[in-house]
């Protein structure tokens, strides 16, 4: 199995943001935190923490951004 691409979750002081989610989302980022739980042998963490770990994972992997950030 291939591994997840996140890693443990880290602890910083947040802002507050709200968003909707469609319930299917929601019931993956449980499904995800289990797993994310099962590989890294800790406790799953709740759906919110693994949003901004996700969106800081999938803007760090954005070439194009990075490119245009860095003009």
């Amino acid at each position: 199995m291939k591994r997840l691409k996140l890693g443990p979750i880290s602890d910083e002081r947040p802002v507050k943001v709200t968003v909707e989610l469609p319930a299917a989302l929601y019931r993956d980022l449980i499904a995800y935190g289990e797993q994310l739980a099962q590989e890294t042998g800790t406790a799953a963490p709740e759906p919110a923490r693994l949003i901004p770990a996700m969106i800081g994972q999938f803007i760090s992997a954005d070439r194009a951004f990075a490119k245009s950030r860095s003009k």
